[in-house]
């Protein structure tokens, strides 16, 4: 099975999940929180079935699966610069920007602590995440090129150019 057919099977199970009300299955996943990967007995059964054999891999699947239970909410879209964007008010753009600061810079195994902050910030302003997208880049974090961590920037910071105002939220244009 291709590595994105098997993020889709995923993401449409979880979503299965929510959209049924399986509450007992939600909450199974969400033990994974603050735990590491994969550590959450209870999860194995909705993890396993989907997840590549790979433990490095599987470890996205059990974070993706443990913070979509924290926060399930349908809608979102983008990548997670986009939905972190959507909390970028001139009140708050500091914090927001030192947080997804700190998570574009995290080591991989910081990284699901990262995101539960993250997703944490997101849930409590009911902003929803893009579950698909998510494990994508989760699944590509530690490439090379670190293309997972320029998108996010560039849907947080340049796709904002005029949010805040004409010349308030980048750097300045004179030369």
């Amino acid at each position: 099975m291709k590595a994105e057919d098997s993020v889709d099977r995923f993401v449409s199970y979880l979503e299965r999940l929510r959209d049924r009300g399986d509450r007992g299955a939600l909450a199974e996943l969400r033990r994974g929180l603050g735990n590491p990967p994969g550590t959450a007995g209870s999860m194995h059964r909705h993890v396993v079935p989907w997840a590549p054999s790979d433990r490095a891999r599987q470890d996205a699947y059990y974070v993706i699966g443990s913070l979509f239970a924290w926060h399930p909410h349908a809608g979102g879209y983008g990548n997670l610069g986009t939905s972190m964007r959507r909390l970028r008010t001139p009140s708050k753009e500091h914090s927001v920007d030192r947080r997804f600061t700190a998570l574009l810079d995290c080591h991989t195994d910081d990284m699901p602590n990262h995101l539960r902050q993250v997703v944490s910030l997101l849930k409590s302003h009911d902003i929803p995440v893009e579950w698909r997208q998510l494990l994508h880049d989760v699944l590509r974090w530690n490439h090379d090129g670190r293309f997972v961590q320029r998108q996010w920037a560039v849907e947080f910071w340049a796709s904002g150019k005029g949010d805040h105002g004409e010349g308030e939220s980048g750097p300045s244009q004179q030369g």
